[in-house]
């Protein structure tokens, strides 16, 4: 793992992903490294079948209209967050987000995965999973959670 070289930080744009994308470039200049900044967006679910959609064409954003304005979000966080960082890559995925960011790490040979977690336990934590274990269980790599505010 050492030296670390590059390092994959992925956002949701919550605070507990701000945390974590601080203690990423941290660690991103401490050891002169790359780092890729990934957002993934979910799929649009489909619309059951049998349903009837009497809604205007623009009702619902494309999913092209979907993918730039996480884009500019993601662009606009690093003007903010990683001004002076010469070594950021941001990109965008559609997708399921652990498998997108376990996927990335290995597709772009990542030493070390940064992630906010946002720290729910009991109901919250049965009801709605978390991102940032399922990454634990399936990266074959360093993953390094920060533990951000809960939602």
């Amino acid at each position: 793992m050492l030296p670390v070289k590059k390092i994959l930080c992925p956002t949701d744009f919550s605070e507990p992903s701000l945390v974590a994308l601080e203690t990423a470039r941290e660690l991103a200049e401490h050891f002169d490294a790359e780092l890729r900044v990934l957002h993934v967006l979910a799929l649009a679910p489909p619309f059951p079948g049998g349903v009837v959609m009497v809604a205007a064409p623009d009702a619902y954003p494309s999913d092209a209209e979907r993918f730039e304005v996480a884009r500019e979000c993601l662009d606009e966080l690093i003007r903010e967050h990683l001004p002076e960082h010469p070594r950021v890559i941001p990109e965008v995925r559609m997708g399921d987000a652990p498998h997108e960011i376990v996927f990335v790490a290995e597709q772009t040979d990542a030493d070390l995965i940064v992630i906010g977690t946002h720290g729910e336990t009991g109901w919250r934590h049965l009801a709605f999973g978390s991102v940032a274990e399922t990454i634990v269980r399936m990266a074959h790599r360093p993953v390094l959670t920060v533990h951000g505010e809960p939602a």
